[in-house]
């Protein structure tokens, strides 16, 4: 039995009419406005040869994520795996990953109806002087209700596909924020690696040149000895010995304090550090840069992702604030039982129902609503403005990183030829002293010399190295995100339409 259609006048279909009425008055009075709150930003754009004659010899391949392996071998990736897995930097971003997904699935929950359950019951005195009739008036009796109650908001101008929208692209942030926090730590692991692989044939140098020294120091005495030489030579020996003493010294410091921030780094404590062992460094050649670079670095750099997706979320919100200019309709509808006192309360007499729409209109808001788009809408030329930002620090830091690798690169060439030169000084020592026109001392000199050039070829090698890691983050570490392009494509056609 329909109990609506039953009651006298039709109610109904007169209540339908009404409520159509006073629907399209609603629609038809709007007095709050967006108009002329929008913004000026512009998103930089690049093509496939932009900025081209910045980036010479663009021949070689993107990095992958197994780049460690090209410059520390198995040792440096297994280091930075270590870190992955235990940095608390890096599980507080996959925390924030969770975080920005739950987010996303609460809001993906809005655009769906809503059910409860509902059991109100208030003992209640009623009063004598009000709508409630004898004999309850004036009486003690329990209200009851028990019911199903649903609801459901009517999506016409957009909101759930806004906020979700905004959502999404923050969930989309948090993930490239994780991978550029991965990045930062790999070449950070990278670097400390590279500094303990320096400090190590840094110490090796100076106990070799120590071990020369000695022996300098012991045909000093021999000289001094026969007549040949005299005390002043042998206080000088002496001084340079306690100085290679103390260089002995500092570097083993220091590789003790690279071994702590290494271990600091992957997660661990100090006694992690002192178990990890002394690097073994050679140098690698590789430094061709991938064609068209500045195009392929908006995927290819997780912060120039995270940039663009936060543009996203930041378009998102503005539609979600514009939707709040527009009625709010929602579906509501409830099925149950109603009584005073709980003996009839499941009595079929006790049944209750209804149905109808919610409809919510702002008409003044005191400027609230304007206010609060003037912020979505700066908040947007912000995000933009930081992803402008984003892609001319990126292109800087490719270029320095290549200046830097060019200059290091003729700097090597230089130094292998005056480390050849010091290498065929000791031989001809080496042959003057074998056909007796020249002693020891001669030799041992030579091969001093010969340590010195090695010792200035090797920090080249070294800041080679570091400017290769430094080059490989710049290009994103083998961070590769394509649907961000996809997604900048629509922005454009969109726009162009």
């Amino acid at each position: 039995m329909n109990i609506l259609s039953s009651l006298p006048g039709n109610p109904p279909a007169r209540y339908l009419r009404t409520l159509t009425a006073g629907g399209a008055l609603l629609l038809l009075s709007a007095c709050v406005s967006f108009d002329g709150i929008s913004s000026q930003a512009q998103l930089k754009t690049l093509s496939a040869d932009s900025n081209s004659s910045a980036f010479p010899n663009q021949s070689g391949t993107w990095p992958d994520a197994g780049w460690a392996t090209g410059i520390g071998g198995a040792q440096l990736q297994a280091l930075i795996a270590e870190g992955w897995k235990n940095n608390p930097s890096l599980q507080a971003a996959a925390a924030r990953i969770s975080a920005a997904r739950a987010i996303a699935d609460a809001t993906g929950a809005n655009a769906l109806p809503a059910v409860n359950a509902s059991l109100d019951s208030t003992y209640q005195r009623f009063t004598e002087n009000g709508m409630v009739p004898r004999p309850l008036a004036g009486s003690f009796r329990s209200n009851n209700q028990l019911a199903l109650n649903a609801a459901y908001e009517l999506d016409f101008w957009g909101k759930h596909s806004a906020e979700m929208r905004a959502a999404l692209s923050q969930e989309k942030v948090a993930q490239a924020e994780s991978q550029s926090a991965r990045l930062l730590l790999s070449s950070a692991i990278a670097r400390s690696w590279l500094q303990l692989a320096r400090q190590a044939a840094q110490l090796e140098f100076s106990q070799r040149q120590l071990a020369l020294r000695e022996r300098l120091d012991q045909l000093t005495q021999q000289r001094v000895q026969a007549g040949l030489d005299t005390q002043s030579e042998i206080q000088q020996s002496l001084l340079q010995l306690s100085s290679l003493k103390t260089e002995i010294a500092q570097w083993q410091e220091a590789i003790a304090l690279s071994r702590n921030q290494l271990a600091t780094l992957i997660g661990a404590g100090p006694e992690r550090g002192q178990q990890i062992a002394l690097p073994a460094f050679q140098a690698t050649q590789s430094s061709a840069l991938p064609a068209q670079l500045p195009l392929e670095l908006l995927a290819r750099r997780p912060d120039i992702v995270a940039a663009r997706w936060r543009v996203e979320a930041s378009q998102g919100e503005v539609d979600l604030t514009k939707t709040q200019f527009y009625p709010n309709i929602n579906l509501i509808a409830f099925a149950g039982v109603s009584s005073l006192g709980v003996a009839k309360l499941l009595q079929s007499g006790s049944a209750i129902v209804g149905a109808g729409p919610a409809i919510r209109l702002p008409i003044f808001e005191g400027g609230r609503l304007r206010a609060q788009l003037k912020s979505r809408v700066a908040g947007y030329d912000v995000a933009v403005a930081s992803y402008n930002q984003s892609i001319n620090d990126a292109l800087r830091d490719v270029a320095d990183q290549v200046q830097t690798l060019l200059a290091s690169q003729a700097q090597a060439q230089q130094q292998a030829a005056a480390e050849q030169a010091a290498r065929i000084q000791l031989q001809l020592a080496q042959q003057r002293q074998a056909a007796g026109t020249a002693n020891l001392l001669t030799v041992l000199a030579a091969e001093s010399a010969l340590l010195g050039q090695q010792r200035i070829s090797l920090d080249i090698s070294i800041r080679r190295a570091d400017s290769q890691i430094m080059l490989i983050k710049a290009l994103g570490g083998g961070y590769a995100d394509h649907s961000i392009q996809d997604n900048i494509a629509q922005h454009h056609t969109e726009a162009a339409q």
